[in-house]
């Protein structure tokens, strides 16, 4: 426990705007240790590509205990912190998001994403709602005394089409951000956004650190940094790099065999 506590607190402490924690999102124990040893600080799950990598389709449709197992494995194979992508928290009552919660701490995760769409459905939870599901996280975390990084990812710029991701959807957006602070988040996460003057007004106005999802579209690295994201994921980009370069080997192989 005191070393899952450390390493918390390292976690915590990568957050810093301007010079963002850059995460590979990795899917088994392999990926993590290839990662790690890259020159990583931390480690990320990305559940599109942990369910792939078991079979599944996103969207919780990889067992939670599965998913449980798989992240064991990941924290014992590295040394660095590991944090899981969480989903929607595998059930839309806090008592269900704080059973997950629990089992992700307990299998040694420092941090977790908590997302506020309804998985299964194309809206999002209204804020007072997710509130209630991240206030529960938070106090799963406290009980554990783990001072956990609780991400907490809106979707408002993924549902919305990229002509639509204007100043007033980022007014909800920091609304949303303001009261999941408020709830207990470490974090906010907005997939979808690549707007430069928007990502940087959200930086400067928001009330947590924020991390962007690469994507296409999304400005480099360094730009980023400049413009104050604090955490940069891959989601599940590092999977399809690899599975593209296995394929691309698999037919190569193949090719002159014949069936």
């Amino acid at each position: 426990m005191p070393i899952q506590t450390d390493r918390a607190k390292t976690f915590h402490a990568l957050h810093a705007p301007g010079n963002p924690v850059v995460l590979l999102n990795v899917w088994d124990a392999g990926s993590a240790q290839v990662v790690a040893l890259a020159g990583a600080r931390a480690i990320a799950t990305g559940s599109w590509s942990v369910a792939a990598a078991h079979g599944y389709t996103d969207g919780e449709n990889l067992p939670l205990e599965l998913a449980l197992a798989n992240l064991r494995r990941i924290v014992g194979a590295v040394s660095l912190p590991v944090t899981l992508d969480l989903e929607a928290g595998y059930g839309r009552t806090p008592a269900e998001v704080l059973a997950a919660v629990s089992g992700a701490i307990e299998a040694g995760a420092v941090g977790f994403n908590l997302e506020d769409r309804i998985i299964g459905e194309e809206g999002l939870y209204p804020a007072e709602d997710q509130c209630a599901r991240i206030r529960v996280a938070r106090a799963a975390a406290e009980d554990a005394a783990i001072p956990a990084f609780i991400n907490a990812r809106t979707d408002l710029f993924l549902k919305a089409h990229r002509a639509d991701h204007d100043e007033r959807l980022l007014d909800a957006a920091l609304q949303r951000g303001a009261a999941y602070a408020g709830a207990g988040a470490s974090g906010l996460f907005v997939p979808g956004l690549v707007d430069g003057p928007l990502i940087e007004r959200l930086c400067r106005e928001s009330a947590l650190p924020v991390n962007v999802l690469v994507l296409p579209g999304a400005p480099p690295a360094g730009r980023l940094a400049d413009l104050g994201v604090a955490r940069i994921s891959h989601g599940p980009g590092p999977y399809r790099l690899a599975l593209g370069a296995l394929e691309e080997a698999a037919r190569r192989e193949y090719a002159d065999k014949g069936p």
